[in-house]
């Protein structure tokens, strides 16, 4: 039974992952700055649950003495909270990566996998996207997890630890605890407004295109990149995506069409003022970049969960909490 870390597990995608691998028998120590101790379901789960500051120092020499064979680390601010003052966002999505690699790699950890994003590219090219890409980052929160991509990147060629940089596309689902910020991301937000008030609203004509993939997936190609054998490969940069991109505005269209079968209720899609709204065909007509997630697949993995699956069971779970 392997024993994983998980740093930031009380997160969206950080619960469901603790959730995930402890249900597949994985003996999972939960780190975070929340308490989630009045969810007795999942902390049962847990081997472990400490609840902490990762940019403190003893903190880190506290969770380096805990038997551990892979660390996750997943903690960082969002794309706003990123275009703070730097010395800040650098303590929070930097200096800790820094710190935990520095003091695990020391003390024999086998393998430490980095939750980036695919933001560090910057504006994607109609084209395909590999994790050869050269990265360029136009903001705050590309920048940062571009630095702690290096940072995994010299230890994984000066130490024996296996350090791995997730890329990730855009995921959603419904959430583990009913604080989890997860209602930004596109998907969760429609269906939530879909649901409160009948409609979607959004912010621009809708052609800004997007590889969203389901949280359960994701959880699924960490835990084969975790069982995955690659040191000696010396390719260390993973895509996790499902390989489908959408414009905003046909995810619109898509989740009017199930909103208005399950609910027998129209559905109204607004965008701002002085903006036309097109056709689904029209937009799915225009050229689209593609986020290769080859290197993955070749391991075993294949996205499971289909869009109309996944947006069926977040409006489930907001049928349960909606009043």
């Amino acid at each position: 039974m392997k024993k994983i870390l998980i740093i930031g597990a009380c997160g969206y995608l950080g619960a469901r992952l603790s959730k995930y691998l402890a249900e597949k028998g994985c003996g999972v120590t939960a780190f975070d700055s929340y308490n989630p101790s009045h969810y007795k379901e999942w902390t049962s789960l847990m081997d472990e649950v400490i609840v902490g500051d990762i940019r403190d120092e003893n903190t880190i020499s506290d969770l380096v003495n805990i038997n551990i064979d892979v660390v996750i680390h997943l903690i960082s601010l969002d794309h706003h909270k990123s275009e703070d003052d730097p010395n800040f966002v650098s303590s929070i999505n930097v200096m800790p990566t820094w710190s935990l690699l520095d003091e695990f790699t020391k003390n024999g950890l086998k393998k430490f996998i980095y939750f980036s994003t695919i933001h560090v590219y910057g504006n994607l090219p109609k084209t395909i996207i590999r994790e050869g890409q050269a990265p360029k980052p136009i903001n705050a929160y590309g920048l940062t997890h571009l630095l702690s991509e290096n940072i995994c990147n010299y230890y994984n060629e000066k130490t024996e630890t296996e350090c791995i940089n997730i890329r990730l596309s855009n995921s959603y689902g419904r959430p583990v605890f009913s604080e989890n910020n997860c209602w930004w991301l596109a998907i969760n937000d429609f269906c939530r407004t879909a649901l409160g008030k009948s409609e979607i609203k959004l912010l621009s004509d809708g052609s800004p295109q997007r590889d969203f993939i389901y949280s359960t997936d994701v959880c699924r190609a960490v835990e084969i990149i975790i069982n995955a054998e690659n040191k000696n490969l010396q390719e260390n940069i993973f895509h996790i995506s499902s390989g489908n991109t959408y414009s905003i505005l046909e995810i619109a269209y898509f989740i009017k069409d199930i909103y208005e079968g399950r609910y027998q209720e129209e559905l109204n899609i607004i965008l701002p003022e002085k903006t036309t709204l097109l056709s689904p065909d029209e937009f799915s007509k225009k050229e689209k970049f593609l986020i290769d997630n080859e290197k993955i697949r070749s391991l075993g993995f294949v996205p499971k969960t289909e869009l109309k699956t996944g947006v069926n069971k977040v409006f489930d779970y907001l049928d349960k909490t909606h009043e």
